[in-house]
């Protein structure tokens, strides 16, 4: 018995250091870098230190750094997938296997210590990996310093310079950029093309730059009265007195640092009505200026909505800035191509702004769960353009929706947990964490409540903003605000591929009652809303809760007994009698993603 009680004291004393142990905790970076910029050559030279706290509970023996710019090399990972995928990015193709010395890009590391000591190191592509002299012991901090120099690339993806509408410089993955170590370990991914993943911390950066080069991205200017260029205090004249300027920015609390710079760049501030500054920069185009003024008020619309079914914008700016390929976040500021009907311009602003809040703030590992970063943000933007720009549309999420069913019948769908480079087709990767990932949150306010998946949004940005958060981590906010069950719906719709397909099996009269008999054809588990509307024009609506949720969603009428999943039927008896029936409908609201909604609806024969 004392060696049962002594197991049983052992076996409670490590289930409990183990559990403590798993409290979220992340690391910590403090990034010093100045850069000195030759715009004739496209290279720059690179001074860096960063301050890194291992937060963690383990030793770490190495680091890795990522050396995005090597990537655009030929015969490197990213032009190589491009060139045997399926389906490449027609943005990419094999244009980077035809790029010549002078073109391409690169980091070289020309030395690096640590804690004045010099480090063993060495690149494999874009990654550097590094022997450390010292361990980092939990809850301690280590100073590495390095120099380097670059070259910046012809804008091929995201990066580069001489983008195809003339913007000089995307400096945008453009820095040695330490490599993320959180409770799955390290996430040294290599660069093919997809996503990122950051140490959270602080930037202060100084760019040294042709005077003429007017500059925009992370951080707070802290010189704007040395700089000028429309940043300056009003009445401040700058007379620029050298041929180069250095711009020196702080960003506080970001895991990423991004800038952009042409000379041509028009600089228009407007600041909203909460007193956060927004910055536009775009080149002095005729043909795009009055989309690129109507922008600006429209930014500040999208800004109120996203602050009040999100939650604040935390910084005191952000920029919307021409350059780049198409649209990309960043920290405090988003890069998109400016020559677009104005329709096009809001809209991909909206995306990119949503996106401060979903992978930024919300700082998801986008490698991983791609699908939280572009499904929550393609499902956020689509509803504040709805009302932004006056749709008044009752599916906004429409189009994801038919790119989920087109998916779905190609055969190619693989799940969400799928890592983001190694989908089999690109199109693939883009429907499952754009539309896929929106249906996730549009669908989910169908299973949970409207207003159950507005408190789960906004009580998820207020715990988990300027975190790391999993997938589980915004279920878990989900079952708290609501009291459901919520486990098989991620489970179902982000680890596998099954398919939600009910029916209307039968509907058959029985004196003066009508028993309707459903049928799920599908994997995958739902509740199930019926609308039953009536020759006399009148209508109800009966709900069938699902066992397995162990709830019921508030504020239904006509609840019905609840299904368990492993029946293939169902069936329940409505009092009014067939003849006084008109339809009978599965789900109205077309929030269910039932892959056949053809048996979806029963209308009575006249």
């Amino acid at each position: 018995m004392k060696l049962n009680f002594f197991l049983i004291g052992f076996l409670v004393f490590h289930i409990s250091t183990a559990q403590n142990s798993t409290a979220y905790w992340q690391q910590h970076v403090e990034y010093s870098m100045e850069i000195d910029m030759n715009v004739k050559t496209h290279q720059y030279e690179g001074q860096q230190k960063i301050v890194y706290t291992n937060n963690s509970p383990d030793t770490l023996q190495k680091v890795f750094y990522h050396l995005h710019f090597n990537a655009f090399q030929p015969g490197s990972e990213m032009d190589i997938r491009s060139q045997t995928i399926a389906d490449p990015d027609r943005r990419v193709g094999n244009r980077i296997s035809q790029l010549k010395d002078n073109e391409i890009g690169y980091i070289n590391v020309e030395k690096l210590k640590q804690d004045g000591k010099k480090l063993n190191y060495h690149i494999e592509g874009t990654i550097l990996e590094v022997e450390l002299n010292k361990p980092i012991l939990p809850k301690t901090s280590t100073t590495f310093e390095m120099s380097f120099n670059a070259q910046v690339p012809v804008q091929i993806r995201r990066s580069g310079r001489d983008n195809r509408e003339g913007i000089a410089y995307s400096m945008t993955q453009w820095y040695p950029k330490l490599a993320e170590y959180d409770f799955e370990g390290w996430h040294a991914d290599p660069y093919i093309a997809r996503e990122f993943h950051g140490v959270w911390g602080n930037f202060d950066v100084k760019i040294s730059i042709d005077k003429d080069y007017v500059l925009g991205g992370t951080g707070y200017l802290q010189n704007p009265n040395d700089i000028g260029h429309g940043y300056q205090d009003k009445g401040v004249t700058v007379n620029h007195k050298s041929d180069k300027l250095t711009w020196h920015f702080y960003a506080p609390k970001v895991h990423d640092f991004t800038w952009a710079a042409d000379p041509d760049y028009v600089h228009d501030k407007l600041v909203t009505s909460n007193g956060t500054v927004l910055h536009f920069l775009y080149q002095k185009d005729e043909n795009i200026i009055e989309n690129w003024k109507k922008l600006q008020p429209k930014t500040e619309e999208l800004l109120d909505y996203f602050n009040t079914h999100l939650g604040t914008y935390p910084y005191k700016q952000y920029s919307v800035i021409q350059g780049g390929d198409g649209g990309m976040e960043y920290g405090m500021c988003t890069l998109i191509t400016g020559e677009r009907k104005f329709g096009s311009l809001v809209g991909v602003t909206a995306h990119e702004f949503a996106h401060s809040w979903f992978q930024f703030l919300l700082a998801t590992n986008e490698s991983h769960h791609e699908w939280m970063d572009e499904g929550f943000t393609s499902y956020i933007s689509s509803m504040a353009q709805n009302e932004v720009m006056n749709r008044k549309s009752n599916y906004p999420l429409r189009r994801s929706y038919m790119g989920y069913y087109a998916l779905v019948n190609s055969g190619f769908e693989q799940p969400q947990t799928t890592h983001a480079d190694r989908y089999e087709r690109n199109g693939a990767y883009g429907t499952t964490a754009y539309s896929k990932g929106a249906i996730f949150l549009n669908q989910l306010g169908y299973v949970i409540g409207e207003e159950n998946l507005s408190k789960t949004l906004k009580r998820y940005f207020d715990e988990w903003k300027f975190k790391h958060p999993t997938p589980n981590d915004f279920i878990r906010i989900a079952e708290k605000v609501s009291g459901a069950e919520l486990s098989w719906y991620l489970q179902d719709w982000t680890m596998t591929t099954n398919t939600i397909d009910y029916a209307i099996k039968s509907v058959e009269s029985e004196e003066d009652k009508t028993a309707i008999t459903l049928e799920r054809k599908g994997l995958m588990p739902m509740p199930i809303e019926v609308k039953v509307s009536y020759t006399d024009g009148n209508s109800e609506m009966f709900y069938i809760p699902l066992r397995m949720m162990r709830w019921e969603k508030p504020n239904m009428t006509n609840i019905e007994k609840d299904w368990a999943w492993a029946y293939p039927t169902y069936q329940f008896t409505i009092k009014p009698s067939l003849s006084e029936i008109a339809s009978i409908e599965i789900d109205p609201s077309q929030k269910m993603a039932d892959v056949n909604r053809e048996d979806n609806i029963y209308t009575t024969k006249k």
